[in-house]
C-alpha cells in the first residue's frame, strides 16, 4: 500500500510502498477515506515533539471503512463506517478504568508512536473504532477525532457554565469547533482572537465576536468589550507563548485559562496581578477521552456542531501536496483544515 512517511526529522515526508498492516484477533483493518493534517504533525516533522522509531506514518485524524475484522472482534463488522480514537491504551490500568486514559503508561498515539493515517490502510484495536453516522462525511469524521474532540475536552476542563463569556485564541480548525461547542454549552458571548481575516470572518459566521489581534492588543480589546470585567474562560489553541500570556491576562475574577496548543517556548505570568488577585486558574488540557467521541458524533449528526465549512481543502495522498500543507501550517497559514482523501 502507499504511505507518506516521516523518514528523517526536519526533512520533507516521503511517499513509500509499505506492507498492509496485519490484523490481530482483536483489531480491525480500516480502509482510510480521510485523514486530517494537524498542526501537531508539523511539530513531529520538525522534531519539536518526538515520534517513535522512523520511518513513521503520520496522521491521527482518521475516518474510513472497516475492511476486515479479527477473529475475536464484536460490535463492529466489515463495511462499517468509522472514525478512529487516536490513543491506543491498555484498557486495564487505574487511568483507563477511571476515564483518564490519556495518562495510561502504555498509551501510544496513532501517527506519532505508531503508524497513522497518511496511508491507504491502518489496523487498530476494535475499541478505537467509533461508529460514524451516514450523515457525516468522512472528511468531517476525520477532523472530529482531534480538533473538535480536543476543544470539547478543554471546555469540560474549563467548567464552562451557561451565561459565561469565552475568548478563543486561534480561530482555525480547533477554534471553529470551540466557538460552536461553547455556544452549545450556553456561553453568553464568544470572542474569537486571530490575525487572519478569513478565519475571523468564518468565526463571525459561526456566531463569535471577532477580535483582530493584528490591529490591536487583544487583551485591551477584550477588556473594552467586556466593560473591564475580562472573560470567564480563555482557550489558548495556538501554542504561541504570547497568545498564552494574553489568554491569562484576559481573564476576569475567577477566570480559567485552558492551555491546549503545543508550544516549545515558555511564557511569563504576573502571579499576583494576573492569578492570585483574581483567584484565576491556569489549566492544562491533554488530548480527550474515548467516551466523549460518540457524543461529539451525535452533535454533528444533529447539526449542533457544523463542520461543513471547517474542512476548506482536500489533497490526494501525495508527498508534495502534504508537505506543502505542512509548510503552510508551520507559518500559521494555509486553509482552516486540510484533509487527505486517498484515491482508493
Amino acid at each position: 500500500m502507499k504511505a507518506v512517511q516521516l523518514v528523517e526529522i526536519g526533512r520533507p515526508l516521503k511517499l513509500r510502498d509499505v506492507p498492509v498492516p496485519v490484523v490481530g484477533e482483536e483489531r480491525v483493518l480500516v480502509r482510510i477515506k480521510a485523514t486530517g493534517i494537524c498542526h501537531s504533525d508539523v511539530h513531529y516533522r520538525a522534531g519539536v515533539s518526538p515520534v517513535g522509531s522512523l520511518p513513521r506514518t503520520l496522521g491521527h485524524e482518521i475516518a474510513g471503512i472497516i475492511e476486515k475484522t479479527g477473529a475475536r472482534v464484536t460490535g463492529v463488522k466489515a463495511g462499517d463506517r468509522v472514525c478512529l480514537h487516536y490513543l491506543v491504551t491498555c484498557g486495564q490500568c487505574d487511568f483507563c478504568r477511571t476515564a483518564k486514559e490519556q495518562f495510561c503508561k502504555g498509551a501510544t498515539m496513532l501517527g506519532k508512536d505508531r503508524d497513522g493515517g497518511y496511508a491507504e490502510f491502518i489496523a487498530v484495536p476494535a475499541r478505537n473504532a467509533i461508529p460514524l453516522p451516514d450523515e457525516i462525511p468522512f472528511e468531517q469524521g476525520a477532523v472530529l477525532m482531534c480538533s473538535s474532540a480536543t476543544v470539547f475536552h478543554a471546555l469540560h476542563k474549563a467548567r464552562l457554565l451557561p451565561g459565561e463569556t469565552v475568548a478563543i485564541f486561534g480561530a482555525g480548525g480547533l477554534g471553529t469547533s470551540a466557538i460552536q461547542l461553547a455556544k452549545a454549552s450556553g456561553a453568553l458571548a464568544v470572542y474569537a482572537v486571530d490575525i487572519h481575516p478569513q478565519k475571523l470572518s468564518l468565526a463571525a459566521e459561526y456566531g463569535a465576536i471577532p477580535v483582530d489581534a493584528s490591529g490591536e492588543d487583544p487583551v485591551a480589546a477584550l477588556q473594552r468589550v467586556t466593560e473591564g470585567k475580562g472573560v470567564d474562560v480563555a482557550l489558548e489553541l495556538t501554542g504561541l507563548p504570547e497568545a498564552s500570556q494574553q489568554a491569562v491576562r484576559s481573564l476576569g475574577v475567577f477566570g480559567r485559562a485552558v492551555l491546549v496548543g503545543i508550544g516549545e517556548r515558555p511564557f511569563s505570568v504576573d502571579a499576583y496581578r494576573e492569578v492570585l488577585a483574581k483567584e484565576a486558574q491556569i489549566i492544562g488540557s491533554s488530548d480527550h477521552l474515548l467516551q466523549e467521541l460518540p457524543v461529539l458524533a451525535e452533535f454533528v449528526r444533529q447539526g449542533r456542531l457544523d463542520l461543513s465549512r471547517v474542512v476548506t481543502r482536500t489533497v490526494p495522498l501525495e508527498e508534495a501536496a502534504i508537505n506543502d500543507t505542512l509548510n503552510a501550517l508551520d507559518k500559521f497559514g494555509g486553509a482552516i483544515r486540510t484533509v487527505i482523501m486517498p484515491s482508493s
